[in-house]
C-alpha cells in the first residue's frame, strides 16, 4: 500500500492532473458547471496542481497563457514543464484567482520566474 504522505513522482502528478481535467470537462458537459461532481473534479485538479508546483518548483513554472485566457474570459496560468512528460509540455491551466487563493504572493513570484 502506498503511503499517502509519500511524495508522488512528477509524472504521476501530471498524469493525475490531466485525467482530472478531462473528468471535470466531461462532468460539465454531462451535468453542468454547478454539479457537485464537476466542482469536485475541478477543485481536486487545482489542489494537485498546487501540490505539483510546491513539490517540484525546479521542474514546473507558471506562465500566463494569453490565448486561452482570452477564450476563457479570465487570466489563466499554464503550468509549464521544463522537460516534456508523455509528450506534454504543460500540466493544464490554473486560474490566476485560484493561484492567489492557494499560494502566497512570494510563491507566485518565484514560480513565475523560471530558472534557466
Amino acid at each position: 500500500m502506498t503511503d499517502i504522505f509519500e511524495k508522488p513522482s512528477l509524472a504521476t502528478l501530471v498524469n493525475e492532473i490531466v485525467a482530472l481535467n478531462h473528468s471535470w470537462k466531461a462532468a460539465v458537459e454531462l451535468f453542468g458547471d454547478d454539479n457537485p461532481l464537476a466542482q469536485s473534479a475541478r477543485d481536486l485538479k487545482g489542489c494537485l496542481q498546487i501540490r505539483l508546483l510546491q513539490s517540484y518548483p525546479e521542474e514546473v513554472y507558471l506562465k500566463i497563457d494569453r490565448e486561452t485566457s482570452e477564450q476563457a474570459g479570465e487570466d489563466l496560468y499554464s503550468l509549464q514543464l521544463r522537460k516534456p512528460i508523455n509528450n506534454r509540455c504543460n500540466a493544464e491551466h490554473l486560474p490566476v484567482r485560484v493561484a492567489k487563493k492557494l499560494l502566497t504572493e512570494a510563491e507566485i513570484i518565484k514560480l513565475k520566474n523560471p530558472m534557466i
